[in-house]
């Protein structure tokens, strides 16, 4: 009971880690389109928790295919998700301390047609992708359990984004990527001393 304590647990914190960018985009996206209707907010949310959703899996087959061949760098997936997720949460964090600098990059996103939408999906999710290597230990049924709740987890940080933007712009993206950061580092050193000394 406890291990699927753990397990929800950290993929719900993953899904909230993850899901900072998509949710930072979010409001920039809300705050251009004040008039949004629903179907269209959850469209957009659709799009982003559909790329946390696969990018996870496509990560955790690539690895699964490598340790299959290269069964004896098993040892090595703690320090790989440790480093990985070490990594992509003090790249969000310096991210976040530059939200200053993306304003143009936020006025690009002023018409949101369908291609510029699958674009911000993919630029969102390309962190999923290498969440996914820290999967390695899962069999099927978790990997495919772990990414179903990161994306239901985003479409709904998502939908919360697109309402904030409408109404309050983007003064929270920084702080929103700020704090995923946080999250994706605690829950890389928690896999690491779980996989190391458990």
């Amino acid at each position: 009971m406890n291990h699927w304590l753990i397990f929800f647990v950290n993929s719900i914190g993953l899904g909230i880690g993850l899901a900072m960018d998509a949710f930072s985009v979010s409001l920039a996206n809300g705050l251009k389109a004040p008039t949004m209707k629903r179907c269209r907010i959850c469209l957009i949310a659709g799009v982003f928790a559909f790329f946390q959703f696969i990018m996870p899996l496509i990560g955790w087959i690539l690895v699964k295919n490598i340790l299959h061949i290269f069964q004896q760098f098993e040892i090595l997936i703690p320090w790989v998700s440790l480093t990985l997720l070490f990594f992509i949460g003090i790249h969000m964090i310096l991210e976040s301390l530059k939200s200053q600098n993306n304003s143009e990059q936020e006025d690009e996103s002023c018409t949101l047609g369908f291609s510029t939408l699958i674009l911000q999906g993919i630029a969102t999710s390309i962190d999923a992708l290498s969440v996914g290597f820290t999967m390695a230990n899962y069999n099927l049924s978790l990997a495919l359990g772990s990414s179903i709740i990161i994306a239901i987890v985003t479409f709904f940080i998502c939908i919360g984004g697109l309402l904030l933007g409408k109404k309050f712009g983007t003064k929270l993206a920084g702080k929103g990527s700020f704090f995923g950061g946080i999250i994706l580092i605690i829950i890389g050193i928690e896999i690491f001393v779980t996989g190391l000394f458990f």
